[in-house]
């Protein structure tokens, strides 16, 4: 028997690898003789690079980049195992992650750092640039990328804007020095999962603007600012992207790379699915697992469990799902091919507990999923 391990990260407790492990363990208990193949996946967000990466056999790359509000940090990307491919994740150097509660600024915070970083990854040769948005703490609609990336934001006099989205409130002008010019070549790939337009009720502000640290009124002024970078920018390019399906991504990162690279979208476990060959590991299996951190209403809208499990379905493999806790709607899986969905927990237990114990606890679940299938029917 032929079991394809497949979870994302448990997030704040178990990466995605280790998470894998702990079901491997598990099932390994009541299947010892099964043939295991462990696939960690993400969805665009923290730990792409590392997934891609160790799925690949490629190569992580450590280097210095800005922080959103401008600081220089260690930040990394990779190269796949073809030695051509770049991948990044906009969380490495400008995510939330980087930043103190009290620090979240979105009206001044900066995806500059996502910039430099794609320009290191070009200047070691890359051919091709997989990009995940996720997580990221900007709202800037990445003008600080593309700032990185030889554009300049100007005002009415001329005079160059600040870092931040709330600045391009007064943008009269966008120039480039034409660096961008040298990514023609280069196809880019943005994996993410976000729908939402660049600006108005759904739009990046509104929606993700306060879990960035932004007040309503913050978020409003924002949305504003948006609007006018996405009016500037069509008298640019001749490209309206204020309504465009994914533009508000990472605080209107999808936005810049819609209008001035020519990316693709494509949803983040769809991306690590097919670069890391996941149907071919799958092939021939019996069973996919995969798992979660929470799996509730918001899970079938492109993320990880699901990803799998539609890949699961054209293999024909069924496909169940390991999760940290249930919430409302996670039900909706059973129409994504998900076949069972289980939650881990033991029983009553308070969250920091259940996260320092999440190995062992998953391990034990994976255990009880095993020998609940082996049952046969009497």
């Amino acid at each position: 028997m032929r079991v394809v391990i497949a979870p994302d990260s448990f997030k704040g407790s178990l990466s995605a690898p280790m998470a894998a492990q702990s079901i491997h363990r598990g099932l390994a208990r009541v299947w010892p003789e099964a043939e295991y193949r462990l696939f960690p996946v993400a969805d665009g967000g923290e730990g792409t690079v590392e997934t891609l990466v160790n799925l690949t056999g490629g190569e992580l790359i450590h280097g210095v980049a800005r922080d959103p509000l401008g600081r220089p940090v260690e930040a990394f990307f990779g190269f796949l195992g073809d030695g051509r491919t770049a991948v990044l994740e906009a969380a490495s150097a400008c995510g939330l992650g980087r930043l103190a509660p009290g620090e979240l600024d979105p009206a001044a915070a900066s995806s500059h750092g996502l910039g430099e970083q794609i320009r290191d990854a070009v200047s070691r040769g890359a051919k091709k640039l997989l990009i995940g948005l996720g997580g990221s703490a900007t709202n800037d609609a990445g003008s600080g990328m593309l700032s990185a990336l030889g554009f300049r934001f100007l005002g009415e006099g001329g005079n160059e804007l600040g870092p931040g989205g709330l600045a391009l409130a007064g943008l009269a002008k966008i120039e480039s020095d034409g660096y961008v010019d040298r990514l023609s070549g280069i196809p880019i790939v943005i994996a993410s999962d976000v729908q939402n337009p660049l600006v108005g009720p759904d739009g990046a502000s509104m929606v993700f603007g306060p879990q960035k640290g932004a007040s309503p009124g913050m978020a409003e002024r924002l949305d504003r600012a948006l609007g006018r970078f996405a009016a500037v920018a069509r008298e640019t390019t001749g490209r309206d992207v204020s309504g465009v399906p994914g533009a508000g991504a990472a605080g209107g990162l999808g936005a810049a790379f819609w209008l001035f690279t020519g990316a693709s979208f494509r949803p983040g476990v769809e991306v690590v699915l097919s670069e890391g060959k996941f149907d071919e590991k799958a092939a021939g299996a019996s069973l996919i697992v995969t798992g979660e951190g929470r799996s509730d209403g918001q899970t079938v809208w492109g993320k990880a469990p699901v990803g799998v499990a539609e890949r699961g379905r054209i293999l024909g493999v069924p496909t169940v799902c390991l999760s940290a806790s249930l919430g409302e709607g996670y039900h909706k899986m059973y129409g994504k091919n998900v076949a069972a969905v289980m939650s881990m927990s033991p029983g009553p237990m308070g969250l920091d507990e259940s996260m320092a114990m999440a190995g062992p606890i998953l391990e034990d679940a994976a255990e009880r999923l095993a020998r609940l299938l082996s049952v046969r029917a009497f």
